[in-house]
């Protein structure tokens, strides 16, 4: 049956990591989500990860996430069931979608495990790119400013979830005016 958007549960998803690229090792040191049906909040997901390797340095400066936090954080082990039970049956939303997914499914594979096949994942960076085209440019705090959201970005995750859901909401707003009111019109353009 395909439903209005709004009668859909959606899980805006971030993580936080010790660098760009899961393959040679970087892993998730934070990650959030905040799930919603329509523009009500249901609940909120956020931990720190304890990744078991160092944090590059580069990473520290943009997350502003220390060795020292994360020496007691909880391990993904612990963190993925609870995070993967937080969203199951709803679609997952991230700004870039396809980075924050491969760290999923990386920290899933060594664990011997795999996302939920049916998963259905929508990109925000996608959505922005399709319904204001023509900006300079496309990270999440100039989209945001763009549509005139006042909030700073702060590249940790919670915050960037909150962000990232302001302005999911103003895309959703947008592609309603464009006659986009049912689920599988909105995951067919702009989903993974």
């Amino acid at each position: 049956m395909n439903k209005n958007i709004d009668e859909v549960e959606f899980t805006i998803f971030d993580t936080e990591t010790t660098g760009l690229e899961p393959e040679p090792g970087d892993r998730i040191v934070e990650i959030a989500g905040i799930r919603l049906k329509g523009s009500q909040k249901l609940a909120t997901f956020q931990t720190l990860v304890n990744p078991n390797r160092p944090i590059s340095l580069a990473a520290q400066m943009v997350n502003n996430i220390t060795p020292e936090m994360l020496k007691d954080a909880p391990n993904i082990d612990t963190v993925m069931p609870k995070f993967l039970d937080f969203a199951r049956g709803s679609c997952f939303c991230s700004y870039n979608a396809t980075f924050d997914l491969e760290f999923l499914n990386n920290e899933l594979k060594l664990m011997g495990k795999n996302l939920p096949e049916d998963i259905v994942a929508l990109d925000i960076l996608k959505m922005a790119r399709k319904l204001i085209p023509g900006l300079d440019r496309y990270s999440l705090a100039y989209v945001a400013q763009s549509l005139g959201i006042k909030t700073e970005q702060k590249h940790r995750a919670l915050s960037d979830v909150e962000l990232t859901l302001d302005v999911f909401n103003k895309l959703k707003k947008i592609s309603q005016t464009k006659g986009i009111f049912d689920f599988v019109g909105f995951t067919g353009l702009f989903g993974l």
